[in-house]
């Protein structure tokens, strides 16, 4: 398909089932991969040249191997849930039967590894889309024995991928689903000393050693009593070790917040900006592949562990019958 210079394009990546969304001269190139519907690839004009600022898996291998969760689209659930147990609806769930202490760690939500199917690709004046479908059975997943429609709608323009998650429960009883996506952000510089962060958030999330939010109101703390992590104006990365999520964060005037990840030297920056939620900073100190080149700039509509806290209760909740929407978006300049 073509309109206006653009293309999308079912494709092979690197081994990957795929589909392209690509700009006029090949300056705009993003490659979006069906399983998970996970962003392997986005090039676009930064400060003058084509620069590819995602960082994310490299071939099939990788994306199998899902070390880092480079791009994931996290969904029902973001980030990491206890012990990998919940209770929901007056029932104790299990996301990791039969597996032991010590190693029942469970993060970033299901739909990363399962199967999607192009829901709709198209191209319009300006810009190319692509729209994932996946679903979610009672009895198909341990620990979640839901009904959940998924669907990811990418937009590519020569400036701006948009991304939504959309989550839709074709049944009759709540359900328990939210939306998140980490992506790994570089600037084509070697790592992320010299670049300059900017997160406009009122809250910092106080987690315990297993990176758990502390109980109740214990979580919050104002981001100003704790100067090491306070982005609010533009600040050097440096040696600084982040894993951290973000809250109340501040909006500029249309109603987007935004996270800024800006290379002082060329000028080149991104705008990370999203309507609601928070922002999870992971400086990907221990990836296995490529330690600290990029950073995880990560859009989430609720804290960690939102599936075991009360006061996340009704922003987990999905009516019967009801759909819900997540959405971010990514400016380069």
């Amino acid at each position: 398909m073509d309109a206006g210079g653009f293309t999308a394009t079912p494709v092979s990546f690197r081994g990957v089932d795929a589909v392209r969304l690509a700009g006029p001269g090949s300056a705009v190139d993003a490659v979006v991969a069906l399983t998970g519907a996970t962003l392997l690839r986005w090039q676009v004009p930064l400060a003058g040249r084509p620069v590819e600022v995602v960082d994310g898996y490299r071939d099939a291998a990788e994306l199998d191997g899902q070390d880092g969760v480079r791009s994931g689209v996290m969904a029902p659930f973001v980030n990491r849930v206890a012990d990998g147990r919940y209770r929901y609806g007056g029932r104790d769930h299990d996301l990791l039967p039969g597996r032991p202490a010590g190693s029942r760690v469970v993060y970033h939500g299901l739909l990363r590894s399962l199967p999607t199917t192009v829901a709709e690709l198209s191209t319009g004046d300006g810009h190319a889309r692509v729209v994932l479908a996946a679903s979610i059975r009672p009895g198909a997943i341990p620990g979640y024995p839901f009904g959940l429609d998924l669907r990811v709608r990418y937009i590519v323009t020569e400036s701006v991928l948009a991304l939504s998650i959309t989550g839709h429960n074709p049944g009759p009883d709540p359900v328990p689903f939210s939306a998140g996506w980490h992506p790994y952000f570089t600037l084509g510089t070697p790592d992320l000393d010299e670049l300059e962060l900017t997160v406009p958030a009122a809250t910092v999330i106080r987690t315990d050693p297993d990176l758990l939010p502390l109980p109740g109101a214990e979580a919050f703390a104002p981001v100003a009593e704790h100067p090491g992590l306070d982005f609010r104006r533009a600040r050097r990365i440096g040696r600084s070790v982040l894993d951290v999520a973000f809250a109340e964060l501040t909006p500029d005037a249309d109603g987007l917040a935004t996270t800024v990840l800006r290379d002082p030297l060329s000028g080149a920056e991104l705008r990370v900006r999203q309507h609601s939620g928070l922002m999870h900073v992971f400086t990907g100190d221990t990836l296995a592949r490529d330690p600290r080149r990029s950073i995880a700039l990560e859009p989430v509509e609720v804290m960690t562990d939102a599936f075991n806290r009360p006061d996340c209760a009704a922003s987990i909740t999905l009516p019967g019958g009801r759909s819900r929407t997540f959405d971010c978006r990514v400016e380069a300049r």
